[in-house]
């Protein structure tokens, strides 16, 4: 089978890199060659570059360029924040035994361990588990919030199961308890796939910090950024340099900053087009799915849903036989979250509840913008026939 018949459903994990960002970054490798902390002509373009790379991810999320820090990608972006937010009270004299952090039992691998971590060495954690939609909600949040809590990380969106957060609403929340306390809660929030369908600006969404990876939104991968609301104190975790402000050393790759900038005012620009597209297709998906195969469970159905991720469990399955058998068959899809490939089942199912098989029996389809009817259609088709003869397919 060759590449060209094969069907790519798993936009959740990667994102492929569209072509004006292939373009932008192809021609940054050639106009700046040079380092942008350098005095001569071509680290002074190389730097202008940057400064434009940074001011053009600025615009669409209504901050100011300083604000915006380059990170290496999503887990760099996730573990400065935390990492970085806890060591900065750390060095203001609060001992580490004084620290309360709430973060959502939904997150990333890169958010959940830097937090363990930090429980390591004295840190109290305190995990929020979603409701039975996957939802976080604010009383669930308010009820383990305490005058210790200095910091809260819930994701913006789930890229699993597709429910989006309530943030605005948290943050009331955790706002309201600071005013009542007169204490100061450092709220972030990783962004993942949310800005490719949703509108959102950090100061509307109530964050101090955000996580930003341009590999989850049809940018180069290898870079992302992390907004910092002004006023908050992060320590680098990177040391040698004084790029990025002091916050992440290192010579900055000037090309893939580009190339995200790129990528990123491409996705604003088809935002509204492709998520009304997305959701047609996903409520296709999910509609011809439940009425060829008997048994299917949707996981997920908050108030607000990503458009391009459909998550179901399907009852007497091996989820990694039928994504293999799949694969087989020219369609790529996951069973959970690609950095938790050492598991059996799927830990954000699972938070949800209900009979314990939906976490080993879980599949994750997710569209995007070389998805069309009759993928969706195909896949659909290739999935049922699978699960009534499960053999037959791999022969």
């Amino acid at each position: 089978m060759t590449d060209r018949q094969r069907i790519y459903l798993d936009y959740a994990a990667a994102t492929p890199v569209c072509a004006e960002a292939q373009d932008a970054y192809a021609d940054a490798v050639v106009r700046f060659p040079g380092n942008p902390s350098g005095l001569h002509q071509e680290g002074v373009l190389a730097k202008g570059a940057l400064t434009e790379a940074r001011r053009t991810l600025a615009r669409p999320l209504q901050c100011k360029e300083g604000q915006l820090i380059f990170t290496s990608g999503g887990t760099e972006g996730n573990n400065l924040a935390i990492t970085g937010s806890i060591s900065a009270l750390a060095d203001a004299g609060v001992p580490y035994s004084d620290i309360h952090i709430v973060v959502s039992a939904l997150e990333h691998p890169s958010v959940i361990e830097p937090v363990l971590a930090l429980e390591k060495q004295g840190v109290q954690v305190s995990l929020i588990e979603p409701d039975d939609k996957g939802e976080i909600r604010p009383d669930a949040l308010v009820k383990l919030l305490t005058p210790q809590t200095r910091f809260v990380s819930i994701g913006w969106a789930n890229s699993e199961i597709g429910v989006i957060q309530p943030l605005g609403d948290l943050s009331d929340c955790i706002r309201a308890y600071e005013k009542a306390t007169a204490t100061k809660i450092v709220f972030h929030s990783d962004a993942g796939q949310a800005p490719l369908y949703h509108r959102g600006i950090p100061q509307g969404l109530g964050v101090d910090l955000l996580t930003l990876d341009s590999g989850k939104l049809y940018g180069p991968r290898g870079v992302g950024a992390l907004y910092l609301r002004e006023g908050t104190l992060v320590r680098p975790q990177l040391l040698g340099g004084g790029q990025e402000k002091g916050l992440r050393a290192g010579t900055e790759n000037v090309a893939l900053a580009c190339g995200f900038a790129a990528a990123y005012t491409t996705i604003v620009r088809d935002r509204a087009d492709e998520s009304a597209r997305l959701q047609n297709l996903r409520e296709a998906f999910i509609h011809e799915a439940t009425a060829l195969i008997p048994g299917i469970v949707v996981n997920g159905a908050g108030r607000n849903m990503l458009p391009h991720v459909a998550n179901i469990s399907i009852p007497n399955i091996d989820a990694e036989y039928v994504a293999l058998a799949l694969d087989h068959q020219g369609i790529a899809i996951s069973t959970k979250i690609s950095c938790e490939e050492n598991e059996r089942e799927s830990r954000v199912v699972k938070l949800l509840g209900g009979d314990s098989w939906r976490a080993t029996a879980s599949l994750r389809f997710s569209f995007g913008k070389e998805t069309d009817e009759e993928a969706v259609h195909r896949a659909t088709r290739c999935l049922a026939e699978i699960v009534a003869n499960p053999a037959a397919l791999l022969q």
